[in-house]
């Protein structure tokens, strides 16, 4: 067994990997971004060229552009290679427009702030 030496390990560590690859960021707002990466710096600060933010609602999806994309690092949860060989989403998700993927996220939010203020009035009974 033989251990990796300094530059080996920095190099697995890495973004460079990735250079010139199609890759998901996720956010820490909850956002997901796809691209490919252009560059980055020693603060996982990162631009993605041909951008989109991927936003799922239930069975229903929708890529919206954004062009040329610069992420700041602190904001940066997670990224992964995309595997070109499989498909990026299951089959029974529908592709629909902008404008519909946003009323279906506009509805979504209504329904968790009113299942909320919902628990919130019913706090004084103890279920427990």
């Amino acid at each position: 067994m033989s251990w990796a030496g300094p530059d080996e390990f920095l190099l697995s560590t890495s973004l460079a990997g990735f250079l010139d690859k199609k890759l998901i960021v996720l956010l820490r707002d909850g956002r997901k971004l796809l691209g490919t990466l252009c560059s980055f710096d020693q603060f996982a600060n990162v631009v993605l060229q041909g951008a989109c933010e991927r936003v799922i609602v239930g069975e229903l999806y929708c890529d919206v552009p954004l062009g040329l994309y610069v992420i700041r690092g602190e904001n940066v949860v997670l990224i992964g290679e995309l595997d070109s060989e499989k498909d990026e989403l299951p089959a029974h998700m529908t592709c629909v427009p902008e404008p519909e993927i946003r009323k279906a996220e506009k509805a979504e939010r209504e329904a968790r702030d009113l299942k909320g203020s919902m628990r919130k009035r019913m706090e004084f009974l103890d279920f427990d």
